[in-house]
């Protein structure tokens, strides 16, 4: 990826941040922790956006209304940043983070018991 793309994908990825956070009311969107990874592509034309998602039950559930919400999120985008075009969109669950998510909720769930210590001396 280029320099140009790279600041690119940064700036895009910081205003996206800011728009899903401070200006979409959607309570769906609650469950976004963040976005993972955006990579614009060297025309500018498509940008791809992973999303990491708390509940993963409903990870498609937010996946799908960021994407239904692609013309309100560009038109605000358009108002924070220049770009030569404005991208078209494809957000998708970073399943990497889904992954460790749960694991995690596995291993909170498990009944381990605690070993008896050796104090007793």
């Amino acid at each position: 990826m280029s320099n140009r793309q790279e600041r690119a994908s940064s700036e895009i990825q910081k205003c996206l941040i800011e728009i899903i956070q401070r200006k979409m009311n959607d309570p769906r969107l609650r469950q976004v922790i963040s976005l993972t990874e955006v990579k614009v592509s060297p025309d500018f034309q498509f940008c791809k956006v992973k999303v990491s998602v708390l509940d993963l039950k409903e990870a498609k559930n937010v996946v799908n209304v960021l994407q239904k919400s692609e013309g309100f999120i560009k038109r605000e985008l358009k108002e924070m940043i220049d770009l030569p075009y404005m991208p078209k969109f494809k957000f998708e669950v970073d399943k990497g983070t889904a992954s460790i998510i749960q694991v995690e909720e596995i291993l909170r769930n498990l009944d381990i018991p605690k070993e008896e210590s050796d104090d007793e001396e």
